[in-house]
């Protein structure tokens, strides 16, 4: 893309890693492998801070897709760690029965952006429906089944390579000339209904 005549960068670049790093950070602290620290302070920084700059970078394409997702992650990260922050001081206190709840929106929010993921290109619909899928577990997870919450952390992993994956084919189309990774066919075709062309009328 273009902005006064120069040539700008993909802010998805940006975007697709910050939720990449957060949500790999995030499982590993699900999986008992570390503590909540980095992720509190990465999920406020790249995966909420910068992952919204980047959305806002995107508006200024016409990305609406882009758009809605990076702002939207974004601000789930920065909630997401006020939120556990709220919880450490005792404030605004979450239950793990209101964390389900807060999961299940973003669960349907998942649900909605998978309709335009899976008309995208391949690497985006996998990363989207992992995404649903650990949304999913955690939901379950939080609501009284807590082993889903650990199938939902090492889903969520693979959902991080996954964005991890199309950043990185981003950066080498640009930097090759040519891609270099690629990104697979749609999964889902146009919407639009066919007209049958053997049933209109001739003019």
């Amino acid at each position: 893309m273009s902005h006064n005549g120069a040539i700008a960068a993909n802010p998805a670049v940006v975007g697709l890693g910050g939720f990449g790093l957060t949500t790999f950070l995030l499982q590993m602290h699900n999986l008992e492998l570390m503590s909540t620290g980095p992720v509190l302070w990465v999920g406020l920084i790249y995966g909420g801070l910068a992952q919204m700059i980047a959305g806002f970078q995107e508006q200024k394409t016409g990305n609406h897709f882009g758009y809605s997702a990076f702002v939207s992650y974004g601000a789930f990260w920065i909630a997401l760690c006020m939120l556990l922050l709220a919880n450490h001081f005792d404030i605004f206190v979450s239950s793990t029965t209101d964390i389900g709840w807060f999961m299940l929106a973003w669960t349907l929010y998942t649900a909605m952006m998978c309709l335009g993921a899976f008309r995208i290109h391949g690497a985006m619909a996998f990363t989207f429906l992992t995404l649903l899928i650990g949304f999913v577990g955690l939901v379950i997870g939080h609501f009284g089944a807590p082993i889903f919450n650990t199938i939902a952390a090492l889903d969520l992993v693979v959902c991080a390579f996954g964005a991890w994956y199309m950043m990185t084919g981003i950066i080498l189309k640009d930097v090759y000339g040519h891609e270099v990774l690629p990104m697979g066919k749609p999964w889902l075709k146009d919407l639009r209904p066919q007209t049958d062309l053997a049933a209109t009328p001739a003019e």
